[in-house]
Order: C-alpha cells, then structure tokens, then sequence
C-alpha cells in the first residue's frame, strides 16, 4: 500500500474553443517532467486520471472524453521569430498512452491567451486595450499558429458576445491563423498523390476518400457511402459498437495508405492522427442543443470522430482540414459544398455550425495550404496548483 505524499504542479485549467485541458509552465514542471520521456507520460495521465477502466476520470481533471483529457505544456520559444513553443498531449481514457502525434486547434486558442497570462510574452507587446498578436510555434508539428488576442486593461479579455456552437457561454473572439497548415514533406498535402482515392477496407469495402495532411491528417468519406445520412449526432453513432469498430477500420486502412503507420497495430498507440469524417452536401437537422440548422445556412455537413468516438462538435485542427480541402476543387469536401474554387465554408456539425476559410495554391503540380482562418475564444475556469501522489512517475 503505498502511503507517498501527494505533491503540488502550479496549473491552469482553461477551456479553448470546444475543449479544455490543464495547461503546465514547462519550469513548473517537476524536473523529471521537463523532458520527454515516461515520467512526463506518467505524470499527465494521473493528472488527468487515466488509464480508467470505468471511463469517467472520477480520479482526475479529465472529463472522459476526447475534448477533455488533454495536457498542454507551454514555454518561452526556442525557434526565432516566435513568442512561445506550445506542446500538446491528448491522454488516453481508458489506455495506459499519451498521443504527441498531433495538435489540438480547439486548445491553440488557449496557447495564445495563456502565454499572457501566464508572463510568456514581453509585457512591451501586450497593448493597454486592443489586440496581442502571439506568434506559438506548435511543437508536435512544427507549424506556425497566430493568435490574435483581445487585451482589455492590460489583461486578456475573456468575456464577450462570441458565441461558438458547442460552448454554452459568449466569450470574447479569439482569431486563429494556422500558416502553412500542410505537410510538405514527403508526399506534400495528399500523401497519396491524388485528390480523391479508392480507399480498399479489408472485411468492410472500398470507399471514395480524400486523404489531406492540413492541420491534422484527415480521412475524409462521402456519408452516403457508409450509410448515413450526414445529420449524425453523438449518440447515433458512439452507441453502435458495430459502427465505431467499422471506423476504426476506415481509420486504420487510411492511415496505411497516407504512410502514417507500417502496420495495423501501430494505429493501437496512434489514436489521435489521422482522424476520419464523412462528408455530405447540405441538409437540415437539429442540433445537439435543439438548435434548428437549415439547409440553406450551410455549405455542407461534416461529422468527425476523435479518439474513436464522434466529437461533440468539431476538432479545430480537422476543421482546418476541412477549410483547406473545401479550397480545392475535386475533393470530397468540396464536392459535398457544390464543387468549384471558394476560400470560405460554413459547414454544419453535430453542435451547430462553423465557418472556417483557407487559401490553397497549386504550385509545381502540388497542392499547398498557404494559411487557414478560424475564430474561437478561451477562458480561465480555474487556476492554482494540481495534486498528484509523489510516486506517480
């Protein structure tokens, strides 16, 4: 029986666009945490309190959900031209793992307004009243994220008219810019070369997929291919076993196709990247809150999964994902929104509805996302120290 001290971590807990999660001072961190390693692994899950075979993190900050059982560690920047390095890891619930593979673009938002709070950016740069521009550098996928912050009286302002589907409060507006979203590198923004592929799912078929790399490597379906309709809420697909587990198996065989994993195993431990979405042209439906959502009000329905359930609303790295390919004529996702060059879409999701633009090029025969814009807010719900047991890690 173990009878170790619990110890203290100064920690925020901040809500960022349609998630939360507790954010860390890399120098507040126990000094074994300050590296990658097990110890750093150890030390979010029991924050968060996972692994938990009851998957409802009573044990811990986490929510248990994908939206809420998350860590971020943020850090003056080592990368010139950058205010902050901004680190992310989504926690598993019910496994004993910490995915790094990719970013959270709900929680950049908080990156921007917690670099303030939290004395990471040069107080000459925060205006008495007006804007801050933080420059983050996203350490998982060494990209450039700038979030454009609201400061009132010196401070960062948190309360507003902002309403974002998926949140319950108005907030104050938090613009993103996500440059250069895409992965150039080995294979450009399509890693299969083509636009749209057949996707061959061993034991389930072969689909029609737009595989992208922006913002988060993404597998895009046609929601008629697989039998829905597009209007999908949570509880319509995460009560279908035999549903998540054909997902999964969409997940698994993109996943190979885009080069991200060697073998199906590999995506066991690789549950945050890529993620899957299905796609449809637009139709009216009620959102989760009982929000009416009409046809006319959308450009086209998408609805993602995130850690093999359906999100709540939309990830913010696939919404740029799906800003980016909506940009490029002949996807999937541009199809779904009535095909043809457009650098903005409103698309409907199970909380209501999001707009998302992107500027996209074709340079040398190659598809590259020059920057993707969305708005969000964050807000503090509580800050202070976290407490975990002295011998977590």
């Amino acid at each position: 029986m173990s009878t170790a001290p619990q110890m203290k971590i100064p920690a925020t807990y901040l809500r960022g666009g349609t998630s939360k999660g507790v954010f860390f001072k890399l120098d507040d961190l126990p000094e074994a945490c300050r590296q990658p390693g097990a110890a750093r692994d150890k030390l979010f899950m029991r924050v968060i309190g996972s692994p938990d075979p009851y998957a409802a993190h009573i044990d811990g900050m986490g929510g248990a959900t994908s939206s809420t059982s998350k860590c971020v560690i943020l850090s003056k920047s080592s990368v010139p031209d950058h205010d902050v390095d901004y680190l992310y890891g989504q926690i598993s619930i019910d496994k004993a793992f910490v995915d790094w593979s990719g970013n959270c673009g709900n929680l950049s938002t908080g990156a921007g307004a917690f670099a303030i709070h939290a004395g990471l950016i040069d107080p000459a740069r925060v205006p008495q009243n007006g804007t801050c521009v933080v420059r983050i550098w996203q350490a998982n996928i060494k990209k450039t994220i700038i979030a454009h912050v609201p400061i009132s009286n010196g401070q960062v302002q948190e309360t507003g008219d902002f309403e974002l589907d998926g949140v319950t409060f108005p907030a104050a507006e938090i613009v993103l810019e996500f440059m250069d979203p895409s992965d150039e590198s080995d294979g450009a923004m399509f890693p299969t070369g083509h636009l749209v592929d057949d996707l061959e799912v061993p034991g389930v078929g072969t689909f029609k997929a737009t595989m992208i790399t922006a913002g988060i490597p993404t597998v895009f379906v046609n929601a008629q291919d697989i039998g829905y309709t597009g209007t999908e809420l949570r509880e319509n697909i995460n009560s279908d076993a035999a549903a998540l587990k054909r997902f999964e198996q969409i997940r698994i065989a993109g996943a190979l196709k885009m080069g991200l994993i060697k073998t199906p195993e590999e995506a066991a431990t690789r549950q945050h990247t890529p993620k899957i979405a299905f796609v449809s042209t637009p139709k009216s439906y009620t959102a989760s809150s009982g929000k009416q959502i009409k046809a006319e009000d959308v450009d086209l329905l998408v609805r993602a999964l995130s850690m093999g359930k359906l999100h709540h609303a939309m990830m913010g790295t696939c919404a740029v994902a799906i800003g980016t390919a909506a940009a490029i004529p002949g996807t999937l996702v541009n199809l779904a929104a009535g095909g043809g060059a457009r650098d903005a879409v409103r698309f409907g999701h199970p909380s209501g509805t999001l707009r998302v633009g992107a500027q996209a090029v074709q340079e040398n025969g190659q598809w590259i996302a020059k920057k993707a814009v969305m708005s969000r807010s964050a807000r503090i719900l509580m800050e202070g120290c976290v407490r975990v047991p002295s011998d977590t890690f």
